[in-house]
């Protein structure tokens, strides 16, 4: 089979970091070209823009998106309108609404659309998953807690509209909670923290439940210093169930039941030449959702200016 061509679109921190040694270990993909405006990879083809990528550049198959999302609606258009396949990294957007004009477009185009979760293909997600399909949900308590000058410097776009804010690594939470809960949940109650020069939380806590009255609270906060948290705890009639390290080990009771070291970038390129191969898309809405809730409920409190 011909190795799919992916050009990277936006290429900083997490795409430095994951996104160039997953396609690399990733078989069937290759990576044919970088698309930004400040950074490069030796060896490989540059360009400043998607548009000048699309014109000027080399073959390609595919775009990985991995911009600030404010920017990802039109870029994955244009991709789209040039007959590439493309990858969104998450969020998928900074709105629900925008999603559809372009899950019409990859469906006329016969376009493969991949709206990634990778906390999703963290290694204990799909244990827990199955874990709880046998047992009773008491309740269930997320705590996902870092801290922003380590993950996010000099990011300034998470602050302004559109960035989510604490949302970001938040919505990464969500995105497991919706994949291995049997039911959906909804978001009843909203506190978000705003910093005084932000326009973007750097805290929230929320209260979710789903149509059995399940109870589900969740604690986001980016103030974080030494250990970081980024779990959720499950108490059902057999026993309390622990995902800790942002998906990556699964408890019950305290004991180990299932640990793996992080392949979450390569699942998702893995998933991206399937999806391809088989003409499929995969475009599921539900975490962003549930932060857009979050937003429309929220009750907003000020607190101290953020300064990186």
């Amino acid at each position: 089979m011909t190795e799919l061509r992916i050009a990277i679109v936006g290429f900083g921190k997490i795409a430095r970091d994951q996104h160039v040694g997953a396609i690399a270990a990733t078989a069937g993909a290759t990576l044919a070209a970088v698309a930004s405006r400040n950074a490069s990879l030796p060896g490989v083809p540059h360009f400043a823009t998607i548009e000048e990528l699309l014109e000027k550049g080399p073959p390609i198959d595919a775009v990985s998106l991995c911009t600030p999302p404010q920017v990802r609606r039109a870029q994955a258009a244009a991709a789209l309108a040039a007959g590439k396949h493309v990858m969104l990294e998450k969020p998928p957007g900074t709105g629900v609404a925008e999603l559809d004009p372009l899950i019409a477009m990859a469906e006329e185009a016969k376009r493969t659309l991949f709206a990634t979760w990778h906390s999703r293909y963290a290694p204990a997600v799909e244990p827990a998953r199955a874990w709880l399909l046998t047992r009773r949900i008491k309740s269930v308590h997320i705590n996902w807690k870092e801290d922003v000058r380590v993950w996010h410097p000099g990011q300034g776009w998470i602050w302004e509209p559109g960035g989510l804010g604490v949302f970001d690594p938040g919505i990464n939470a969500l995105s497991i909670l919706t994949r291995i809960l049997p039911r959906p949940v909804f978001v009843t109650v909203a506190e978000l923290a705003f910093p005084a020069n932000c326009q973007a939380p750097i805290a929230a806590n929320l209260t979710l439940t789903d149509i059995g009255g399940l109870p589900v609270t969740a604690e986001f906060d980016f103030r974080q210093t030494g250990p970081q948290s980024w779990d959720i705890l499950v108490e059902t009639d057999q026993g309390r169930m622990t995902l800790s390290g942002g998906g990556r080990c699964m408890a019950i009771d305290g004991e180990t039941v299932a640990e793996a070291p992080d392949q979450e970038y390569r699942e998702l390129y893995g998933r991206f030449v399937k999806l391809i191969a088989t003409g499929a898309r995969d475009v599921d809405l539900a975490p962003l959702r549930l932060v857009a809730d979050a937003f429309l409920l929220g009750r907003r409190n000020i607190v101290e200016p953020f300064v990186d």
